[in-house]
């Protein structure tokens, strides 16, 4: 059998390479064997070649090859063909068969390297790729600048103003169901998952049949409590109707007494009062403001008073001497529950009423007849407060007529479900009106705007992309007596919410005044609201001073905050003017019509840039890029929600405990030392733990999940156990943005003042110091189980 080598340019146009001859294609045998495979093979000795010089194959195409053996040969592409078979070929090729057997090992064993090769290879480079490029992924926990572009553009003013107005149409139902049901409706179709109501059969505290009255004993004139007289035909009963201005759960009956002046009712006031005459069983004519209304009732009821009228200071709140209002006495949740929920089978209390007091909020033009101000002191241009003249005798009759029954209040919730962490909840909470209360127009606002938030988000979940942890949409019912549908929901589900609830976000009244936007959020929230409203100013040259504070609010948070500990955050448009006057104001509730809110923010400009907060410049330091545009208020829900880290800062907490232990209280050195280690562990657990965690490439998910647990539990430590009517448990939020002491300090600093024991300081500062220390140990814990970590894998 002769070979011969075979040459790319004799083939004919259009053959292939492996196909050059018939003889070929009828060949049994296929006898491409590589060259040093076969040299390898035993048994090769009994090939001889005929000749012992071998001629160069590439110096003739066409030379023949006299082989007593098989000789291979390699063609151009390393394959042998072959051309032609000799007649002695059996004589001459005394070899068995090729062995397939190892021939197909080596071809295997080539693929099998090959494919190592080229598998480790793809590794490296994606590896680099991935190191040196940007995802494009749309996955939740990256900080998409262009997603959030997207959801921005889709927020509107103009959609806004027709939510609201399409809200406020439903104002006048008898009952929130409506409301509920248009909520319900709205949310669903926007793609919201599990959209359900959550319903609760609450003890309400209502107006009477008729309206409550106060008539002078001099004169024996009547007047009902926005100053209008009892001679004129009462309207149809309404709650929304000026006269039946009323406080929720006050006990009722009539009460005749002399009418004394309190003024703000604190401590020094009643001391100084008590010295000049006796107050058991009369009537306090108290002004709203400066201390929660639930602790001055309190102090006037140990002191012995009887009854009290309630009322609004001019100077304090101007353009609302003519107005009535109503106030909730109820410190939250249903009454006939106290501390759990309200459902089937639980035990109800009978409490009809909250104190034994008899609580009348009146008009300041009813006080202005009371105390007979002169024409000439009432036109006057410069604001004189109300007082009664110490020398004056008043002596009225005050009746109040309230009834009790249960009813049912409702809550809307919706859930977008967490990726990757869906045990984790963000609460973005706003509240609707109610039937029977003075709720004004403010739910719609903030109904409106959550609803532009969630058609936001689900445009581009739509498209595929969710946030890490689950954002809860909360509408909450029986806001306007004491918070209901909020603190029975969250009773209801204490448990849950206690292990799974990462923070609260709340729109309650987003819009008040059309002047400034103000802040109040947790410390370890401060910094993140700080960056985002410093932007506005920088291509000013000038920033005012930043409006954030961690003060007490009167909206649906305070069971999140008092009880379970949550870092919170609320913005809204504020008449910095009317903080600026007493704390504690916004406790009364007016009878506001839409036309207000619209008079305040014509176009919904207001209502977008809460939605949409502000401009601002934010780094993303995690991220290692900066972009400078329109931020979200979804922004700080989205990065609480969607960043792989917790925003939350524990230094700051440590910073708030250490300036609100500042001035000259006694008894507080005690708790300098506490602070100064609590201040040395969060600083600590801050280098060590938060600013690695920050960098991409060290983020273990173990180590990531352990940090954002300690995180989201931070300010649990600073739930004391005992608080003074109206104050905060939670000792991290002051009284008001004029102190910056505890509250429950100065709360029985002012105590103590009137009585010879300090045992109520004592208490106060026990709490305080053990929730310092408590806080002190959780970090301290937090770093040992790292430390354990990082020990169990070495």
């Amino acid at each position: 059998m002769a070979y011969q080598k075979v040459n790319a340019d004799q083939r004919a146009p259009g053959h292939s390479q492996y196909l050059d001859s018939d003889d070929l294609q009828a060949t049994a045998l296929d006898l491409e064997w590589d060259m040093e495979k076969e040299l390898e093979e035993p048994g090769f000795e009994q090939f001889q070649l005929d000749r012992a010089e071998n001629q160069n194959l590439e110096n003739s195409e066409t030379a023949d090859l006299n082989l007593d053996s098989i000789q291979p040969a390699a063609s151009p592409k390393g394959r042998f063909q072959r051309l032609q078979e000799e007649s002695d070929y059996v004589t001459h090729y005394t070899r068995s068969a090729p062995k397939s057997k190892p021939c197909n090992f080596c071809r295997l064993l080539k693929i099998f390297c090959t494919a190592i090769i080229l598998f480790i290879f793809g590794i490296l480079i994606g590896y680099y790729a991935h190191k040196k490029c940007p995802s494009n992924a749309t996955s939740s926990g990256k900080l998409d600048l262009q997603l959030y572009q997207e959801i921005l553009k889709t927020i509107q003013a103009e959609d806004i103003k027709k939510s609201f107005r399409n809200l406020v149409q439903l104002y006048k139902s008898e009952d929130d169901t409506e409301i509920s049901k248009k909520i319900k409706t709205q949310w669903t179709s926007l793609g919201l998952e599990d959209v359900q109501f959550v319903n609760y059969s609450v003890l309400l505290n209502l107006p009477g049949p008729s309206p409550s009255s106060v008539t002078l004993r001099s004169s024996g004139q009547c007047f009902h409590p926005n100053g209008q007289p009892c001679s004129q035909e009462a309207r149809k009963h309404s709650s929304q109707d000026p006269l039946y201005s009323y406080a929720a759960y006050s006990a009722k009956g009539t009460l005749e007494a002399e009418v004394i002046d309190v003024s703000y009712g604190n401590a020094d006031d009643l001391k100084r009062i008590k010295e000049m005459k006796n107050v058991t069983n009369q009537i306090a004519l108290l002004k709203l403001g400066k201390l929660p209304l639930l602790y001055k009732l309190s102090l006037l009821e140990k002191a012995g008073f009887g009854g009290v009228l309630l009322y609004i200071d001019p100077c304090d709140l101007p353009k609302t001497a003519n107005l009535s209002f109503m106030v909730s006495l109820n410190p939250g949740g249903d009454p006939s529950t106290p501390g759990y929920p309200s459902v089937d089978g639980n035990f109800r209390q009978n409490r009809s009423n909250l104190t034994p007091l008899l609580v009348q909020p009146i008009s300041a033009s009813l006080v202005a007849k009371l105390i007979s101000l002169r024409e000439d002191r009432a036109s006057s241009g410069a604001c004189t407060p109300l007082e009664l003249p110490s020398n004056e005798k008043r002596i009225v009759n005050m009746q109040i007529q309230t009834v009790t029954e249960f009813k049912t209040i409702t809550n809307v919730v919706g859930y977008l479900k967490g990726l990757t962490s869906p045990d984790r909840y963000i609460i973005v909470g706003s509240h609707h009106h109610t039937a029977y209360s003075f709720n004004s127009q403010e739910w719609a606002s903030s109904t409106a705007i959550i609803t532009a938030f969630i058609r936001a988000l689900m445009l581009r979940v739509k498209r595929g992309w969710r946030p890490d942890r689950t954002i809860v949409f909360c509408s909450w019912g029986g806001t306007a007596f004491g918070n209901i549908g909020s603190y029975e929901w969250g009773e209801d589900f204490k448990k849950v919410l206690q292990r799974n609830l990462v923070a609260y976000v709340s729109l309650h009244s987003p819009v008040r005044s059309n002047s400034s936007l103000y802040s109040v959020t947790s410390p370890s929230l401060q910094q993140l609201v700080a960056e985002k409203n410093n932007f506005n100013c920088s291509r000013r040259g000038q920033c005012p001073e930043t409006n954030i504070s961690s003060v007490q609010m009167q909206d649906d948070a305070n069971y999140f905050i008092n009880h379970l500990g949550v870092p919170t955050v609320r913005f809204a448009y504020e008449d910095i003017k009317a903080l600026e006057g007493p704390s504690f104001l916004s406790e009364a509730l007016f009878p506001k019509h839409a036309t207000k809110i619209e008079e305040m923010d014509p176009f919904f400009n207001l209502h977008e840039t809460i939605t949409k907060m502000q401009r601002l410049y934010f780094i993303i330091k995690n991220y290692g890029w900066s972009y400078s545009r329109e931020m979200l208020l979804g922004e700080v829900i989205l990065q609480i929600a969607d960043g792989p880290i917790l925003p939350f800062n524990a230094l700051d907490i440590a910073l708030e405990v250490q300036n609100s232990l500042k001035g000259d209280q006694p008894d507080t050195p005690q708790l300098l030392a506490p602070a100064s280690r609590l201040r040395e562990s969060a600083e600590l657990f801050q280098s060590d733990e938060m600013r690695p965690a920050n960098d991409p490439e060290e983020r273990a998910p173990v180590r990531v999940r352990m940090l954002n647990d300690i995180l989201q539990d931070m300010e649990k430590s600073f739930l004391v156990r005992h608080a003074p009517p109206g104050f905060y448990r939670n000792i991290l939020y002051h009284l008001d943005g004029k102190t910056s002491q505890f509250s429950i300090l100065l709360e029985a600093w002012e105590h103590c003042k009137s009585l010879a024991s300090n045992e109520t300081l004592q208490e106060a500062v026990s709490e305080v110091l053990n929730s310092i220390s408590a806080a002190q140990l959780y970090f301290k814990a937090g770093l040992d189980v790292f430390e354990s970590v990082l020990v169990g894998k070495n």
